[in-house]
């Protein structure tokens, strides 16, 4: 199992995604994306992030270039794992019941809580939309698949309040269980990345069993 701490930034408490995004170039080291755990689906693009957290966020960067880009979903909390899509799964209290932060790569965003793939509650869109900061290099306008090959990035805030089933939650000196995924289920060349090794006989993200850990100084 994958195990990564998580570096606390000191910063001001209301800074933009750009001074986000330079916080965690200068002080945080790159991790990759790039497990292939079924042989059916074999394309690998280059993934890679960086997280860390600051004022009782969770701070994220992801890096993606791959053949084909697709972008069709730009409802809060549809199927944005269809498209070119990036995920967190995070375990705050390593206890099996996780959220799903999924996020297309216009930046729609997925968000639900719960035990398992089946019992799930979605966090309500209008506090996604309030609490959820995120920017992509690719604008948020949705657009049919492209491909030749493209490059895009985007920097993701998620401070600690839209973790709804954790009133009060302080992520300095957590120990928590996490995963990290890159997806595409509609694009030209499916494919279902992860972080930490995932043992199911079918693609299946949702596993908190195969999560990492992670350690937030």
């Amino acid at each position: 199992m994958n195990s990564l701490v998580v570096k606390r930034i000191e910063s001001k408490k209301h800074i933009d995604l750009e001074e986000v995004s330079r916080l965690l170039e200068e002080q945080t080291e790159l991790q990759s994306i790039n497990v292939i755990n079924w042989e059916k689906f074999p394309y690998l693009p280059e993934v890679k992030f960086r997280i860390a957290h600051s004022n009782n966020q969770i701070w994220l960067k992801y890096y993606v270039n791959e053949q084909n880009i697709l972008a069709a979903r730009t409802e809060v909390n549809s199927s944005v794992s269809r498209d070119s899509c990036v995920e967190f799964f995070f375990d705050p209290l390593g206890d099996g019941s996780y959220y799903n932060f999924e996020f297309n790569c216009i930046g729609t965003p997925h968000l639900a809580y719960g035990p398992d793939r089946h019992t799930r509650e979605f966090v309500a869109p209008k506090k996604i939309k309030q609490l959820i900061k995120k920017e992509s290099s690719l604008g948020d306008l949705p657009f049919d698949e492209k491909s030749g090959g493209h490059q895009w990035e985007m920097t993701i805030v998620l401070p600690a309040e839209i973790l709804t089933s954790h009133d009060g939650i302080k992520l300095e000196g957590l120990r928590s269980r996490s995963n990290f995924y890159k997806c595409g289920d509609d694009t030209s060349e499916k494919h279902y990345l992860s972080w930490n090794p995932v043992g199911t006989e079918r693609p299946d993200f949702h596993r908190p069993e195969f999560f990492g850990t992670l350690i937030f100084e």
